[in-house]
């Protein structure tokens, strides 16, 4: 089973690779978040039910886990798991107002 990284989540990667590379400076970093990333989505891809369960009042984003990214724990991986699919849905670091973000998600998947 491959992974469906949707744009919203390439975004939130992209420009937390970038806040390493750029604004901290840390190339290094920057490569190894990329690659933490990818080991977490393929861990999520082998155990998609092992996530945590996300709560959100809108109904589109129902069955929304989240999994730490190893190394970068304030960053988690956000994503809907389907008989044969996963779906990363964000990328997001924990400073962020996570709810808003997700619930404003959940209204642009349901237009």
């Amino acid at each position: 089973m491959r992974p469906v990284i949707l744009p919203a989540a390439r975004d939130d990667i992209l420009r937390q690779f970038r806040y390493y590379l750029v604004d901290q400076d840390k190339p290094q970093v920057a490569d190894r978040f990329l690659g933490a990333v990818r080991r977490t989505v393929d861990l999520i891809v082998r155990t998609p039910q092992g996530g945590a369960p996300k709560r959100l009042s809108r109904d589109a984003l129902r069955g929304l886990r989240s999994w730490p990214v190893k190394g970068f724990d304030d960053v988690r991986v956000y994503y809907l798991a389907y008989e044969g699919q996963v779906r990363v849905v964000r990328v997001l670091h924990g400073k962020r107002d996570i709810n808003s973000i997700l619930n404003e998600e959940a209204d642009n998947t349901s237009q």
